[in-house]
């Protein structure tokens, strides 16, 4: 041993071999370094210190549309920074598919943002839940309790005569405003589709309704603390992006959510204490509305009160299912009104299979093929949520290759997977034949991932089936008992509002004018 480290060899491998060994570990380091950072997703350009992309996402342009033009630029998988958070953005059939499969599990929760905190009961809205025990259990009690194949049957007389209703007052509404000499009057049909959708859930939820073309002071608050849910839920808040800036409440969003969150419990609160009284009363029979199934099944669990997730749940229902829908048919007409061709051929199959002596029914919908390809291309082009809801990675995960942090934030864009010119011909143009033709086998269910208007996987929105029975209901009907026509013969004006849902900037002023016999809209409940 004291021969070889007193040789001249060994006393150069005995300081060179740890300099070696170093520079070597060095240089593992360094390219483990950047093949990581080879493999992480495309990050888009722009962002700037602190505030990452922030910038990019506010104005007057939708967030989907922005995020698509990203899209065309980065490819369908790419990263962008919102203050201290990091989301993915993805928006291809292949991509989106492997997020909500794959890592279905992995993308399961939602993030903690100020708009769920503040308007949905902490959280308690199921839709906006984290995923774990309590999301689990609201979901199965409203699938099985309102959603389900069952019940829907059981309510359809509801649907029925609510829509019915709709179409009368609508009808005595162009009866009682009609000049001499002109048979056209003007109405604003989103407004006419939000009463109508919120009356047919109000009714399934806790049974009532609010009166339509009429100016009740009630009415009008319930319906503007309403909107106002929706837009706010919409925003998102500097605080969700960099959360020491939460004191500040920049923009006064916070304030305004608190006040939404006010009057939408004011009136939940109300409907909750007259269920009460009823069955305390002896009137209540149980089952007469799904407010009144939740006061008998659900129990005080954890820090959630029975009161609290019981209030949560149905204003949740309501809220998705007055707005996607009301908003869903807006675009319906206004496509149809800016096509001819295919609102010709839609009256010609309502004429052929349900007559001119009568309403559409619900089982006449097997029959009306291009109405629901109508509905199908319209849901297409203009998705009610165009960016789902947002997801949250709970764990370390990998999509299309690319690693992904758990905590990191998932944007679905389905405005963009809708109209990516890989799978969709013509992408921008309103051709309802597609789905009688080459996208024949293409559901709504979320089995088809070219194409999942309400998403897919467990967070999949649970009310396809009630969502497509007042859709379609609704759209016969209007267009078998009425004509329309725009002011001055101009086309609809398809800007669309940045908000949660896609909804359309302007108004939707059309005339309207019967075009069945008088006896027909002669409609009792």
């Amino acid at each position: 041993m004291d021969i070889f480290l007193s040789s001249p060899i060994s006393t150069v491998l005995l300081f060179t071999l740890p300099l070696f060994l170093f520079s070597l570990v060095w240089i593992s380091k360094k390219l483990s370094r950047n093949t990581n950072r080879k493999s992480k997703p495309p990050e888009a350009g722009g962002a700037r210190p602190v505030i990452g992309h922030l910038h990019l996402l506010g104005g007057s342009q939708p967030i989907h549309i922005t995020l698509a033009n990203m899209a065309d630029k980065y490819g369908p998988i790419f990263t962008i920074k919102l203050g201290v958070r990091r989301a993915l953005v993805v928006s291809d059939t292949e991509t989106v598919k492997e997020c909500l499969t794959t890592n279905d599990k992995a993308f399961a929760t939602r993030p903690n943002l100020t708009a769920s905190v503040l308007m949905c009961y902490n959280n308690s809205m199921f839709g906006f839940a984290p995923y774990g025990p309590y999301w689990r259990q609201m979901r199965k009690f409203v699938t099985l309790e309102l959603l389900s194949n069952s019940r829907l049957v059981m309510l359809k007389h509801v649907r029925e005569s609510e829509i019915k209703l709709s179409m009368r007052e609508l009808y005595q509404h162009w009866n009682k405003s009609k000049n001499i000499g002109s048979d056209k009057v003007l109405v604003e049909m989103k407004r006419w589709f939000w009463d109508l959708t919120l009356n047919v859930v109000l009714r399934m939820i806790i049974g009532k309704r609010i009166p339509s073309f009429e100016n009740d002071e009630d009415s009008r608050v319930l319906k503007m603390a309403l909107k106002d849910f929706a837009e706010l839920s919409g925003k998102f808040v500097v605080s969700d992006a960099l959360p020491f800036l939460r004191w500040f409440d920049i923009g006064g969003n916070e304030r305004a959510m608190k006040k939404a969150a006010d009057d939408l419990d004011r009136y939940a609160e109300e409907w909750l204490d007259e269920h009460k009284r009823r069955k305390s009363s002896g009137q209540f029979k149980g089952g007469e509305d799904f407010m009144d199934l939740m006061l008998s099944k659900l129990k005080d669990e954890g820090d959630r009160p029975a009161d609290i997730a019981n209030k949560a749940t149905c204003l949740a229902l309501v809220l998705a299912g007055e707005d996607t829908a009301a908003v869903t048919l807006t675009w319906i007409l206004s496509l149809l009104l800016n096509n001819h061709d295919a609102l010709n051929k839609l009256r010609n199959e309502l004429e052929i299979h349900v007559g001119t002596n009568r309403l559409v029914e619900e089982t006449d919908m097997k029959s009306l093929v291009y109405l629901q390809a109508v509905i199908k291309e319209t849901m297409r082009l203009y998705p009610a949520a165009p960016l789902s809801l947002i997801h949250a990675a709970t764990e370390d995960c990998t999509v299309s290759g690319y690693p992904v942090s758990a905590g990191t934030w998932l944007i679905t864009n389905l405005y963009k997977l809708h109209r990516h010119p890989r799978t969709w011909s013509d992408p921008e143009e309103f051709r309802p034949e597609r789905f009688l033709t080459t996208h024949n086998h293409v559901d709504v269910r979320g089995q088809n991932f070219e194409f999942i208007p309400f998403g897919s996987g467990r967070r999949m929105c649970p009310g396809v089936s009630l969502a497509l029975h007042v859709l379609q209901l609704t759209v016969a009907n209007l267009l078998h008992l009425f004509d329309f026509a725009t002011p001055f013969d101009e086309p609809i004006d398809m800007r669309q509002a940045p908000s949660l849902t896609l909804s359309k900037v302007t108004p939707l002023d059309v005339f309207i004018t019967p075009r069945l016999p008088a006896f027909v809209y002669d409609i009792t409940d």
